[in-house]
């Protein structure tokens, strides 16, 4: 079956499979491999992509699922060299070790502080409960995503 839809703000068409998943689609037959798959099993939130602008697992998405819609990967964030707001938070927070992690964070964190425009560390924490860092506490991660939401807000007012 054929479907179309925007993948980071350009048209696709491909075939695929009733059974596909977004996540494979995106890394085996579209290359993009920054969408990482962890657990196979919605536990770890490495695959969160954006559909129409909400974060979602994408090792439970079906790819059918994708027509006629928008889907943003972490390569999508940023603009040319200019990394995305939340994304030069993690930066210079240090809110990734390994990194392996960190793309499903980030997307999960962009679509937090569109809805949350005054975040506590307390509200990161409970929305990122379905994200899963092996190797940090967790603290620069939250941090990164207060000051990455400042930035967005700062960005949206300029």
């Amino acid at each position: 079956m054929k479907i179309n839809f925007t993948l980071n703000a350009k048209p696709v068409s491909v075939d695929v499979e009733p059974s596909d998943l977004v996540c494979d689609l995106v890394r085996e037959r579209l290359g993009l491999t920054g969408t990482h798959v962890g657990c196979d099993t919605s536990q770890c939130g490495a695959c969160v992509v954006h559909i129409d602008g909400i974060s979602v697992k994408s090792c439970t998405a079906f790819a059918v699922s994708l027509e006629g819609k928008s889907l943003t990967t972490i390569e999508g964030l940023a603009t040319g060299a200019a990394l995305h707001p939340m994304q030069q938070a993690f930066t210079e927070n240090h809110g990734l070790q390994c990194g392996f992690c960190t793309p499903g964070m980030i997307m999960s964190a962009v679509d937090f502080a569109k809805r949350n425009p005054s975040p506590t560390p307390e509200g990161v924490r409970r929305w990122l409960e379905g994200n899963m860092c092996r190797c940090t506490g967790y603290q620069n991660i939250v941090a990164s995503v207060i000051a990455g939401t400042a930035a967005m807000q700062a960005q949206k007012g300029a």
